[in-house]
């Protein structure tokens, strides 16, 4: 019969979290904005109340992750999931970073961020391109933290892309099947702008209690930290980022290996 020893406790995690100035920052945190609806229902709103207070909640976020150092923000904007929703919604959606990029942005230059964004971007409405494409234009030269949002976004269709690109170059005899490998998968994704170190998140924050990935950069986080917040998103403040930093500098990264200790 099989029976549960419990783990010594040397190796057990504490459940507080307490973030340490002087300690570890993850390079790239990537963040699912999840709760917004709730957040507005909860409060006797329309759903779309909680998505706009949640975008001002990016900017507060945006601010403190770049002030601690963070080198890169990915943020779940919209999924390729998103659209099932209705229509109202997801129009309210699409105006969003229209609004947002037109506040902002200033701000981001202030503070030397650096605007990118990732996925089917040439399905999404004229006015939410041209938002997204000027913001990108205005901040190219910053050189500081890149926020990076996932809009119109699904990895399954990501890594199917970059199958296809691969297959494409094999057959066209530019790439052998013997090259083929993670450095060279990892530069299809669209992820692949990124310096080779911070293509992959070192931690993952999901918000409104919720504790699944959604289809969000599955290649990428095959050795990511991740972090479920119960808070939802438009209350996810700057104390709840620290607590989310402090419980990854806790964490025991051994990427499958074996710390010295438990060599010993």
């Amino acid at each position: 019969m099989f029976r549960f020893f419990p783990q010594k406790e040397k190796y057990q995690r504490s459940t507080t979290f307490n973030f340490n100035p002087q300690g570890p920052i993850p390079q790239h945190v990537a963040i699912i904005m999840d709760g917004n609806g709730r957040w507005a229902q909860n409060r006797r709103l329309p759903r779309v109340a909680g998505h706009k207070e949640g975008m001002n909640n990016v900017k507060k976020i945006t601010k403190q992750a770049s002030r601690l150092g963070i080198k890169v923000l990915t943020l779940y904007a919209f999924s390729t999931e998103n659209w099932k929703r209705p229509t109202d919604e997801v129009n309210f959606l699409m105006q969003l970073p229209v609004d947002f990029f037109d506040t902002f942005v200033p701000e981001l230059i202030a503070e030397n961020v650096k605007v990118s964004v990732m996925g089917g971007i040439e399905f999404l409405p004229d006015h939410t391109q041209k938002a997204v494409y000027d913001a990108m234009e205005q901040t190219k030269d910053n050189t500081g933290m890149v926020l990076n949002f996932a809009l119109n976004y699904g990895s399954r269709a990501e890594v199917l892309a970059a199958v296809k690109s691969v297959a494409t170059k094999v057959q066209a005899g530019d790439v052998t099947v013997a090259e083929i490998d993670d450095d060279l998968f990892s530069n299809e994704l669209m992820t692949g702008f990124l310096a080779p170190e911070l293509r992959d998140p070192e931690l993952l924050i999901r918000t409104s209690g919720e504790e699944r990935i959604s289809n969000f950069l599955l290649w990428q986080i095959a050795y990511s930290e991740l972090h479920f917040s119960p808070a939802f998103w438009p209350d996810f403040d700057e104390d709840h980022l620290l607590a989310a930093l402090g419980d990854f500098q806790q964490r025991n990264r051994r990427f499958g290996g074996l710390n010295k200790e438990e060599t010993k």
